[in-house]
């Protein structure tokens, strides 16, 4: 009969992660989901039963009745920056320590971000999908029209890592003016990307591209509703490489439908990895499977720094990327 594990892992991550865990800690037994698929919090339950540590993903629904399930857990780190699949109100009660991976996917992120704007702009998918298919017949003055990126407004919501990264990119790489909205008012942002501060109506009228890039939270879970999105330019796109649940999926696919605003590029989904109905039908929707964070390098980085605040952890000492419960 096989021995509990130490550390579960949900699902299979670099393995110099893994490396970490065993180098540092010898003799510490590591298990890993062996199928290619998400758990349910009961199959979670099964087998990390006995584990002192848990790597989990964004996509695991670390609840209170799981995290009580597990009497010897001392750490959750999650493979993300988000921290929204963790009742930290139970991990908290309970001295659980919960990690994340901030900064290491801050370029990796903003890159998609980056360039679903340009995807949806200049119509890249469409173009490419034309050309496969034999639709390109030579260069003519009004084929395939775009929208241009350079000089336009971009609209940052939510004024963190990622989002002051996006915004510095197009500020000084596209001249393009800067609004963001958040909470409060955050003077490096401003300074770093030359941006102004606008509450977030403003913000929709005035935006060309829309960049979503605030945290999910019930605030702002449905933040770009039916209301928001007809404050839209018509010729204005939305970017979301933050959490589906931001936007209201079936709400846009009617926006979208109706050409009330020009069109949307999506890394993620508010059912993820289900799409809205109709969405994917779209010609004016630029749609990604979650790949934000995925390069080699920053799923690598990722994978480290889970591993190492689990080793701080059950060594008894504080991760460096202890998340703070607000």
């Amino acid at each position: 009969m096989l021995s509990p594990p130490d550390v579960f892992i949900t699902r299979a991550i670099p393995e110099a992660a893994i490396r970490l865990l065993t180098s540092a800690l010898p003799g510490l037994n590591v298990a890993v989901n062996p199928r290619d698929a998400n758990l349910t919090p009961a199959e979670i339950a099964s087998m990390a039963a006995g584990a002192q540590g848990l790597i989990c993903t964004l996509a695991d629904d670390i609840s209170r009745a799981l995290i009580d399930s597990l009497p010897r857990l001392r750490v959750i780190a999650t493979y993300a920056v988000g921290t929204n699949n963790i009742d930290l109100a139970a991990a908290r009660e309970r001295g659980i320590v919960v990690a994340n991976t901030p900064e290491v996917l801050t370029d990796a992120t903003a890159e998609v971000a980056v360039g679903l704007m340009l995807a949806c702009a200049r119509r890249f998918i469409e173009g490419d999908v034309l050309t496969r298919q034999g639709g390109f017949r030579g260069w003519a003055p009004l084929f395939h029209l775009g929208q241009g990126v350079y000089g336009k407004t971009v609209g940052i919501v939510g004024a963190g890592r990622i989002g002051l990264r996006v915004a510095r990119t197009m500020r000084h790489g596209f001249d393009c003016r800067v609004l963001y909205a958040s909470r409060s008012e955050h003077p490096e942002f401003e300074a770093q990307a030359q941006a102004e501060r606008v509450e977030l109506d403003s913000l929709l009228e005035q935006s060309d591209f829309v960049s979503l890039h605030c945290p999910l939270t019930p605030q702002t879970r449905h933040l770009i509703d039916e209301r928001r999105l007809a404050r839209m330019k018509k010729e204005a796109f939305l970017i979301n490489t933050a959490r589906g649940p931001v936007v209201d999926e079936a709400a846009l696919v009617k926006a979208l439908k109706a050409g009330r605003i020009a069109g949307a590029g999506l890394d993620v989904f508010e059912h993820e990895p289900a799409l809205a109905p109709g969405l994917a039908e779209l010609g004016n929707v630029t749609l990604l499977p979650h790949i934000g964070s995925a390069t080699v390098e920053t799923r690598q980085r990722m994978g480290l720094m889970c591993a190492q605040a689990v080793i701080e952890v059950l060594c008894g000492r504080e991760p460096a990327n202890r998340v703070v419960p607000g």
